[in-house]
């Protein structure tokens, strides 16, 4: 599981520092992005297998997963 896909500097690479930064200094940044990363290997988990889920669960942690990328995404390029 150590490459993990859908990992915020994987998805924004060309904001990694930014990420970094704001992890450190934005607490509602660092709860976005602590939220992707839950959400983000669960839906991993689900995937391989390691924690299966019904179908649906699996579609609405996507869609969770999708949601927090998209406000993610407008916070790094605000």
């Amino acid at each position: 599981m150590s490459n993990t896909p859908h990992e915020l500097h994987d998805e924004f690479p060309e904001h990694a520092d930014k990420i970094s930064t704001l992890k450190a200094s934005d607490a509602h940044f660092a709860r976005l992005a602590e939220e992707y990363h839950e959400i983000n290997r669960a839906v991993h988990r689900a995937e391989t297998l390691v924690e299966p889920v019904e179908e649906l669960a699996e579609v609405e942690m996507r869609k969770k997963r999708a949601a927090l990328k998209d406000q993610i995404y407008r916070y790094l390029k605000g």
